[in-house]
Formats: C-alpha cells, structure tokens, sequence
C-alpha cells in the first residue's frame, strides 16, 4: 500500500510537470492551467468500472513502475443509482474540489449555464437497468451521451469523450453517437481494455499480413463479456493487408448448436486449440501432471452453455469468438496468416483470478490513453473499431434469440488501424 506521504509527494510531482494543453475546438485555453473532467457515470460501488476509472483520475496509479497522478483535475461527478454500496460520497469526502451534481447539465456546467469542463468521462457500465426481449440490457450510454451533446450544443463549444464499453445496445444509436462526434468536431474515444491490456507473449501483430481465418476463445457472459472477446479479435486482425473493410453476416451457435457446428468444422479447430494453449487459466481435465488439454468429450463435460459468434468480413476473413466457461477464465487469440508458418497466437492478460477484480491492472493502460487524449485533442486509436465490435454484439444477441444468420450490410466500416498496437509492453 502506498503511504499518504508517497502519494501526496506524487500528486505534487505531477502538478509540477503539467503539461501545455490546448483545446482542439472552441479556441485555446490557458496553458498554464490543469484541464478539468466530468464523469458521468451509472453507478459508483467497489470494483466497478467506475471506481477503477475514477479513482485512477483521483488517487493517481502505477504506471512505467512509477507512481503517476494525472495532471488533469476530474472535478465534476454524476451518478445515475445511488445504493448502500455507493463510494461517490466517500470519494467527495476526500477529494473536496470534487462535487457531484444532481444532474448531467450541472456535471458538465458545474453548476452554471455553459460548458466548464474540458473532458467527459462516460461509463454507463454496472446498475439496475431493464432487459429488452433478446436479453440486452439497456444501459443508457446513448441518453447520456445525447445530455452531453446537448450541452455541447448549447455553449458552442465541444470536448473530448471517452465511453466505457460498446457504445450503445441499440446499433441505430450507436452510429449516431459516432457520426455526431465527426459533424461536431470532438474526439471520442471508446472500448475495452482488451486492446491495451498486456500479451503474452508480447508480440505484435503481422502488420499488412493476409489473415485467412481467427479465433478468440474467452469467457463470461453474451452482452458483456462477448464485447471483450470481440475487441480482442478486432484490435488484432484490423492489422490485415488493406486494413478494415467490414463485416457481411455473422451466426450465432449456442449449446448442442455449438457443438454440431465445432464438429462439423465451422471454425478451425487447430486454431482453437492453438488459442486455447495460450490460457494461464485452462482447467484441468484429468488429474495426471503431464496430460490436461481437453479432449472434444471433457469440453463437452466441462463447457455446460457454450456461445460461438462466427462471421465474415468483406474480404473474406473469417473470425470466431468463442465463451467457454468452465473451461478458461482469460482471453486468448490465434490466427493464421499467409506466409508465416504454424500458427500465430498469443493472449490479452489480466490478472488472474480472484485478483483480477481488486487488482484490475489492465484499467491503468486504459486511462492512460484516455488521459493522453483529453491533453493532446487526439484519440490513441479508432473509434471505428469499436463501432463495428459494438455493431457485432448486437448481430450477435440476435442470431442467438433467432437461431438465424444475420446479415450485416451496415456493418461495412472501412478504416486504418494505428502504425503501432497500443497493448501494454513491460
């Protein structure tokens, strides 16, 4: 634990070495002075992704094996739920030139009329929120992203965005926050921490490689945990010879589905398995030292509902995101690739568990890049990415509630990935 004198000797370390910063859209800002940051967020409770976002803005956290306190002050907070878990009033305790407001308006205002911060934060992720008929459930990224917008509007003035996750369940929705950032000028930036997380090994992928075919084999819940394991594929095969160009169709296996379509080779079954070498956390499936893989029949044992979204881009590659729980509790990927030989594989790592959810190291890379784009006025890597990823999970809840493929002519998103992976390297 790091002492009180550790930390406030890193918050002033900080403050000393601000950086300059200008605003990208409504003119330029002192640049002597600390940008300011709202948080507009669901829910506020220990291990939430509020928490581990916020408190990073708040308490600083270890980056480069260095303690780092952003030199930005977040100094707004809205919370949508508020329940006998809630930390945000503790929080405010702590940190005074944090208020929280009753409203996104006043967040976002401090109170007043126009625009007073020079970032938003936006995690609508955790809280009691409804499910519509296909098992979604409605988080409301997009009613607050349309307040925040709103106020935007209302003092001719834009600034950076950062939303936690998928941007929205409602794919309508979705495009409509990503085209209302590009007409009005702000940056925004979305996802999940996947991309920026640790590999192991550290390897980067082929660039301007052809990708015959993908799989990521990953676990957790449809809705949820499908989005991780789709922005693991994404961030990896973006990096293909011409870039992204988009997804066609997309069918959904669930269950005995899963299991006539493993068999009959919808997905390539070396590749999964070559995915599957690659987990830290693959369960046993006999008690012998030498001899745990999994045979077809112990995941059959193992894997009581497991959940496969295949689907093909425009130009012909195919990708696979698999759930396996009860098998693995991480997020591995494989590809192969022409003209490199075997097949190239590697895992996005988070701590194991039960540590993963009270360490949650992978959070730091995350609002490093957040951070990095409130004081540049550049995001660290495209939206796009996520617009299509978000665009996949919602193909892919309705292929499972259908049992149908369902084609994706809207999902043709063209654009480059980065020169460089932005994942975490130690």
């Amino acid at each position: 634990m790091m002492t009180r004198r550790e930390w406030l000797a890193g918050m002033l370390a900080s403050a000393a070495g601000t950086k300059a910063w200008a605003r990208i859209a409504g003119g330029a800002v002192d640049a002597n002075r600390r940008p300011k940051i709202a948080a507009v967020t669901t829910i506020f409770f220990k291990y939430s992704h509020t928490q581990h976002i916020v408190d990073r803005f708040l308490f600083g956290y270890g980056w480069n094996s260095k303690f780092h306190h952003p030199p930005i002050d977040l100094v707004a907070l809205y919370v949508d739920e508020v329940k006998s878990d809630d930390l945000s009033r503790e929080r405010a305790k702590l940190f005074p030139s944090m208020k929280i407001y009753p409203s996104i308006h006043e967040a976002l205002t401090l109170g007043g009329s126009k625009l007073a911060v020079d970032g938003v934060l936006l995690i609508a992720e955790h809280g009691d929120y409804p499910y519509n008929k296909i098992h979604q459930k409605l988080y409301p990224r997009y009613p607050f992203y349309e307040q925040i917008v709103k106020v935007f509007k209302d003092s001719g003035r834009v600034v950076p965005v950062y939303n936690d996750k998928h941007l929205s369940w409602n794919w309508d929705w979705a495009r409509k926050m990503y085209d209302t950032s590009r007409s009005m000028g702000f940056p925004l930036m979305a996802g999940s921490s996947l991309p920026v997380t640790w590999r192991t090994p550290s390897f980067e992928m082929p660039s301007e490689g052809r990708v015959q075919e993908a799989v990521c084999v990953g676990y957790g819940g449809v809705d949820s945990y499908d989005f991780h394991a789709l922005e693991t594929l994404q961030c990896m095969v973006e990096r293909r010879q011409g870039g992204e160009v988009g997804v066609k169709w997309l069918k959904a296996y669930r269950g005995e589905d899963f299991r006539k379509a493993y068999k009959e080779g919808v997905w390539s079954k070396d590749l999964m398995k070559a995915a599957l070498c690659r987990s830290h956390t693959l369960t046993p499936a006999r008690p012998t030292f030498n001899d745990i893989f999994p045979t077809d029949d112990d995941m059959r044992r193992l894997v009581k509902d497991p959940v496969a979204y295949h689907y093909e881009h425009l130009d012909g590659v195919r990708c696979t995101m698999l759930l396996m729980n009860g098998l693995v509790q991480d997020f591995n990927f494989a590809a192969r690739i022409d003209g490199r030989p075997g097949i190239f594989s590697t895992q996005m790592y988070l701590p194991m568990p039960p540590a993963r959810t009270s360490l949650a190291n992978f959070f730091s890379p995350l609002v490093h890049y957040i951070e990095k784009m409130i004081l540049t006025g550049r995001t660290s890597y495209p939206v796009e990415r996520t617009l299509l990823t978000t665009g996949l999970t919602a193909a892919g809840m309705e292929s499972l509630y259908t049992g149908k493929r369902f084609d994706t002519p809207h999902l043709k998103i063209i654009y480059q990935p980065t020169k460089e992976s932005t994942f975490w390297r130690t």
